[in-house]
């Protein structure tokens, strides 16, 4: 269903730690960094290049999942008149390599970092990623600063990113934020990411753009077996996104009319994706009326419920396509993300995903009024080839562990009964896919019964097979 494993309970159990090995060897994932790129993370996190302006006075904070490490980005918000001014600071992964460094060439390779299930395989070393590039409290970092004005109705007004020295003051987590804001102060930080971040949602309803509140599965060992449930994405989460989304929109501006620079990219959905949700909406019992586009159905979700986050997590198949558009001196065909209703570009994410540190650069380029690099330039072409192998190497990966979840969750069920829906049929009917309405759970089905499966109707299925070893969940009716 293209949902994250974020967290489990329970990860020292054998079966599950049987099978994060086995999907890490049948997909062949990046082993352990070598010990020349090692030396050579170990040597740059030891020499990085300071920034001569200095921003270390900005009061900045990260917020991220509780216990992360790779603290890509920290804001710091304040009011300016009737508007507003967003300082975000992005980790300088350049400021400690050199392009074709054993570091920059092995990231060139992953491409991104994987998640998964509380395993993590990742993009840099971990004494880059997740220490002397790292956005962590307290210490002096190189990074990319974003200066973004907006205006009280939370429009972007002017927007300029330079390289300064940076030192964040804490490090948060969503839960805790979220927990702070009714007594944190109105005109700071905290106050201001709910103010901006809804004044940024209510720009997106406007231009008819929608993101997705994806919730995380997370799989708990108890006493009766494994669940897998969703965790509802909380408000402070949403806000924190809008902030990244609004700096992508910058980003994305900057580079179109400079005609130079790499676009994150996705065509209109499909008729065919939008029919198939309204029937998984129809499986999992959500009202959508027939005249309500699918962006105002899923702003209208609320993923603390159950179907609504199965829903949410169904919505991805609208993002098939996606993909990257490079541009030096011409425009692509394509430049507009049609899920955000705007151009839009990856640059907030240096330390867990390659293309960024290179939307990064241009744009800093083109505020400073200087040339883009050459290396930038040259790499350029290869960038929507490279991003496309490690997103597939990541969904993948992805599949694999949210498989491996649901066969923990239903072995011991053969011969029960299920109630679900048939979202799609092959085979004259005989083959096909049920969501289930409880847990969500989207599997393999097949028939005998004359007719077929009744695509988009409900049915009652059978678990006929539920092996975590091959990660396989089937379903008769």
């Amino acid at each position: 269903m293209g949902t994250r494993v974020l967290h489990v309970d329970g990860v020292e159990d054998e079966a599950l730690r049987r099978g994060l090995e086995a999907i890490r060897v049948e997909q062949e994932l990046p082993a352990a960094f070598t010990e020349e790129v090692r030396r050579a993370a170990e040597a740059a996190a030891a020499s990085p290049r300071l920034p001569d302006l200095d921003r270390t006075e900005l009061e900045l904070v990260t917020i991220d999942p509780p216990g992360a490490r790779d603290l890509d980005q920290a804001m710091h918000l304040e009011r300016d008149g009737e508007g507003y001014v967003v300082h975000y600071a992005i980790a300088d992964v350049m400021a400690f390599l050199e392009p074709g460094d054993p570091v920059d060439l092995e990231a060139r390779r992953r491409g991104e970092s994987l998640y998964g299930a509380d395993t993590k395989v990742p993009l840099h070393p971990q004494v880059l990623s997740e220490g002397a590039a790292s956005l962590l409290p307290d210490q002096v970092t190189p990074a990319f600063v974003w200066t973004l004005a907006l205006d009280a109705e939370g429009a972007v007004t002017s927007a300029e990113v330079v390289r300064a020295r940076v030192r964040s003051r804490a490090q948060l987590d969503y839960e805790a934020v979220q927990q702070q804001l009714g007594d944190a102060d109105p005109g700071g930080t905290l106050g201001l990411l709910r103010t901006v971040g809804e004044l940024r949602v209510a720009q997106e309803a406007a231009r008819g753009g929608v993101s997705l509140p994806m919730p995380a599965q997370e799989l708990e060992r108890r006493e009766d077996g494994w669940h897998l449930e969703y965790r509802e994405m909380l408000p402070v989460e949403n806000w924190n996104a809008q902030v990244s989304l609004m700096t992508g929109f910058a980003a994305a501006a900057m580079m179109i009319e400079a005609r130079v620079g790499v676009l994150r990219t996705l065509p209109p959905a499909p008729e065919e994706a939008i029919r198939r949700l309204r029937r998984t909406a129809r499986a999992l019992g959500v009202d959508w009326p027939a005249d309500l586009p699918h962006p105002d159905l899923i702003r209208t979700l609320d993923p603390a419920r159950p179907e609504h986050a199965a829903l949410v997590v169904a919505a991805t198949s609208l993002l098939r396509g996606a993909g990257y558009a490079v541009m030096d001196g011409e425009l692509p065909e394509l430049t507009e993300h049609a899920a955000l209703a705007s151009p839009y570009a990856h640059v907030t994410a240096p330390l867990r995903r390659l293309v960024d540190r290179f939307g990064l650069e241009v744009c800093a380029s083109l505020t400073a009024g200087t040339p883009v690099p050459d290396w930038v330039r040259e790499a350029l072409p290869t960038l929507p080839q490279a991003m496309a192998d490690s997103g597939r190497r990541a969904g993948a990966y992805e599949r694999s562990v949210v498989d491996l979840a649901e066969a923990l969750t239903l072995q011991g069920r053969i011969g029960d009964e299920f109630a679900g829906v048939v979202l799609e049929a092959q085979d004259e009917g005989r083959k096909g896919t049920i969501m289930l309405r409880e847990p969500a759970v989207e599997a393999p089905l097949r028939t005998e019964r004359a007719g077929g499966l009744p695509v988009g109707e409900d049915v009652t299925a059978t678990l006929v097979e539920a092996d975590p070893a091959t990660r396989r969940v089937r379903f008769s009716c």
